[in-house]
């Protein structure tokens, strides 16, 4: 990779100045003055690497529509690492991690690293490029993109690689070395960061053509020995410090898989020597039996735990904690954007010092930053109370320095001051409390909401209403949102345009989406969203309780980014929210216009959430304001209503003992928002496919009369998971074809997956859909896309004997 010249620094503390090519990036801000050279005894998982202002995502795809070069796109990318290096060490961070920085995601660069490149791409045993790298992220013209999935229960994805028993494993990408050596080009020594040997194997799934039960973790001994050619290099470069993150440490592990890891830290041993090793665990707490694997592991200097979502483990360490090794302690919340209680965190961190020894305990995030928002300055518009309760990244790393400069004995007594304030103003506050909606939530405790008539029943008046064809089809939801469409948003927005101008451009817009899902003959139709932002921000933003950022991005995947609501406080529905535009777009048609809505469980995990109370009586609040809108829809004469789930399965806690307690009060939440509409009433949901197995009679139980779920993208797993579900009689869509890529499905390959989803399910049960929504696509691929799918969608009729309108 491409070295840059170091990015130099302005007058300013903690602010990057960059040449007028750059624009301002990350600031730590506080009247600390804080010296690299007297760093505590801290610690960062990780960092968001897309830029406060997203500069990341637009070098990206600028890259990816051939408009800047290989080597513009690396410029950005060593200006955005250098700038977090050099200002997590004047911010007095000790221990700053590297490596954390990702073109993609950071399982896909172990994948290259570990030249595990399916063979589909072509790849020749060399160093992996950005052609074969983005290929693999994003698929090309020829094949598709490798399958993406959630990373544990956050709403970040990750690549998942395929193993299967024939592959040869090769040292073919060396990030992990060139970006250590890049850091010590700047006068920074770094702890490089690697995806743990184990966890990459159990997060793996089998190769394509390979037995479904081929278990990637027998893999473990062919790919240590690229670990310890990477871990030599990185000591000949002068590392001394190498951290591993081996997350699925969060398990249920069985004896087997527990094994691995001793097995793996055991021959690494030896290279590992002369070298500081900490193994970082995140998500939540480890079982009795985890946590003795791991503080048993050999050539182990310390271990991480996320003492936020794992309070638990604290018993554990209490109960004995190896002597002599290092406690790097998840005290600051990594996934969520509110203030650290400092006062409290301190205590925790005194007490842990009693157990581990007081120079053997760092201060440190719970887990990677990279789920939470880039930096609070750079929001002006925050209600200023609201702000006040806040930390975003940069905050967060000043919130860990700040502790371990009181654990030493150099507490910011004013700093402390101004935090205890602000965590009172946030108890008091009016602004929090509606004591009408906590009585309507706190009456749904216990209850059991759901529609009279069973599903099947429910159909058959469904059909005789709307009078479908067989396999009938349909789209998500959104369709590409065009420069103009978003030029416009933003002028209204900014108040440049008036409320009259806006209104007869969106109308403008959803009259060509309209008309073009006609001429597709697309048999229910969508509006097609131009005048959402976010499928949640936009919800969040006419409801009660909620604050909105400018530029609280987050990546979700690639260059993909959401800017997630913060919900504060109680939330209420202060008057309809999408039935003018719905109703505007069914005026426009004889055929069903599906009215749009974000689920309640999915609006709670992909915001960030008010922690004051249980996430049930936040959800249920969210769930009759939903109730309300979905009533109001049904009045206006909208007769299908689609009530999007995607993130029912990522709000799944990693621990088994804990899940059916989730699964009862979200799918109970969903239920809510529906149990009041008639029977003719088509309610659909969408999820996005994530091992659907184990929780497939919390689907069922939804009670949704259509689910469409994303499955092109999964490999068709889904199908292997549906017949179970038929025992509930809905109608399924099982995604066609991977939205998340610009490759246009061909007739032929449509009418064999279609032809292949109606081996497994019931003729009548089958819609046919795209994966999810069209938001991110390009017109010039939806069009000859849904084409395809509708005319694969009739040939398929025609192969069941059921006459088209075309005939």
């Amino acid at each position: 990779m491409k070295q840059v010249s170091p990015i130099t620094f302005g007058p300013c503390y903690g602010s990057l100045c960059f040449s007028a090519k750059r624009p301002t990036l990350l600031r730590f801000t506080h009247h600390f003055k804080f010296h690299s050279t007297r760093a505590m005894a801290s610690h960062i998982v990780g960092l968001p690497r897309i830029g406060p202002k997203r500069e990341l995502k637009f070098a990206l795809e600028s890259f990816w529509d051939g408009k800047s070069s290989a080597e513009e796109l690396q410029n950005v990318a060593a200006g955005l690492r250098s700038c977090i290096w050099k200002q997590l060490a004047d911010a007095g961070i000790k221990y700053i991690p590297s490596n954390t920085f990702s073109y993609y995601d950071q399982m896909l660069d172990t994948t290259a690293m570990l030249g595990a490149v399916p063979p589909r791409y072509g790849w020749k045993s060399s160093e992996v490029g950005l052609e074969t790298y983005f290929s693999m992220a994003r698929g090309n013209a020829h094949v598709p993109a490798m399958e993406m999935t959630k990373w544990f229960d956050t709403n970040y994805h990750y690549i998942v690689p395929e193993l299967g028993p024939h592959i040869r494993f090769s040292y073919a990408s060396h990030k992990a070395v060139d970006e250590f050596k890049e850091a010590k080009a700047l006068g920074l020594d770094t702890v490089p960061v690697l995806i743990g040997p184990v966890s990459y194997l159990l997060l793996s799934k089998p190769a394509r053509g390979t037995e479904q039960s081929f278990p990637p973790l027998s893999l473990l001994r062919y790919i240590l020995p690229v670990y310890k050619e990477v871990v030599a290099e990185l000591k000949a470069a002068g590392a001394t410090w190498i951290q591993f993150d081996e997350p699925t440490l969060v398990w249920d592990l069985d004896a087997n898989q527990l094994q691995a890891f001793a097995h793996a830290y055991s021959e690494l041993e030896s290279s590992l020597s002369g070298l500081n090793v900490l193994i970082e665990t995140y998500f939540a707490d480890v079982t009795v039996e985890a946590y003795k694997t791991l503080t048993s592991l050999k050539g182990v200097t310390g271990y991480g735990f996320d003492l936020i979502r794992g309070e638990k483990t604290l018993d554990l360490i209490n109960d004995g904690f190896p002597t002599g090794k290092h406690l790097f302690a998840g005290v600051v919340d990594g996934r969520n954007i509110w203030a650290n209680d400092l006062a409290s965190s301190l205590r925790t961190l005194q007490a842990l010092e009693g157990i581990v020894g007081k120079d053997k305990i760092v201060v440190s995030t719970s887990c990677s930053l990279l789920h939470t928002a880039v930096d609070i300055v750079n929001e002006t518009e925050l209600d200023k109370e609201v702000k006040s309760w806040l930390a975003f990244a940069a905050q967060k790393v000043v919130e860990v320095n700040a502790l371990a400069k009181a654990l030493s004995g150099h507490k910011d007594e004013a700093f402390f001051s101004t935090n205890a304030a602000a965590q009172a103003s946030r108890k008091s506050s009016p602004k929090v409390t509606n004591e009408a909606v906590q009585k309507a939530a706190a009456a749904l405790k216990g209850s059991d909401l759901r529609r009279a008539t069973n599903v099947t029943a429910r159909l058959d008046g469904q059909q005789k209403k709307l009078n479908l064809p067989i396999l009938p089809t349909t789209t998500i939801g959104s369709f590409p949102q065009t420069i103009d469409v978003r030029r416009v948003r933003r002028e209204f927005k900014d108040k440049k345009i008036s409320e009259e101008d806006y209104v007869n451009a969106m109308k403008e817009e959803i009259n060509k989406v309209v008309k073009l899902q006609e001429e597709l003959d697309i048999d229910v139709l969508v509006h097609g969203e131009p005048e959402r932002n976010d499928m949640v921000e936009y919800f969040g933003e006419q409801l009660s309780g909620f604050a909105f950022t400018s530029n609280g991005w987050v990546q979700s995947y690639g260059s993909r980014c959401v800017k997630p609501p913060i919900i504060y406080g109680d939330v209420s529905r202060p008057k309809p929210m999408t039935v003018f535009w719905s109703s505007l777009a069914q005026g426009m048609t004889k055929r069903p216009i599906k009215g749009m809505l974000t689920g309640p469980v999915t609006i709670l995990n992909w915001s960030f959430v008010r922690n004051d109370q249980p996430r049930f009586k936040t959800c249920y609040q969210i769930a009759l304001a939903i109730k309300d809108e979905v009533e109001d829809l049904e009045k206006a004469g909208i007769t299908v209503i689609q009530i999007d789930e995607p993130a029912l399965r990522e709000g799944l806690p990693l621990r088994k003992a804990e899940q059916a307690l989730y699964l009862g009060w979200a799918v109970h939440s969903f239920r809510i928002t529906n149990c009041g509409v008639q029977d003719t009433t088509q309610i659909h949901t969408h999820m996005c496919y994530s091992n659907f197995n184990d929780i497939i009679h919390s689907i069922i139980d939804m009670d949704a009369d259509v689910i469409t779920i994303e499955n092109s993208k999964s490999d068709e797993k889904l199908l292997s998971v549906l017949p179970e579900g038929l025992k509930f009689g809905s109608g399924i869509g099982p995604g066609v074809y991977d939205v998340h890529s610009p490759r246009i499905p061909s007739h032929t390959e449509l009418c064999v997956k279609i032809k292949n989803i109606i081996k497994v399910l019931e003729n009548n049960m089958v819609w046919v859909n795209p994966d999810c929504g069209l938001k991110t696509r390009k017109y010039s691929e939806v069009q000859p896309a849904l084409s395809n799918m509708v005319a694969a969608a009739k040939y398929n009729r025609q192969m069941l004997g059921v006459q088209t309108d075309d005939q």
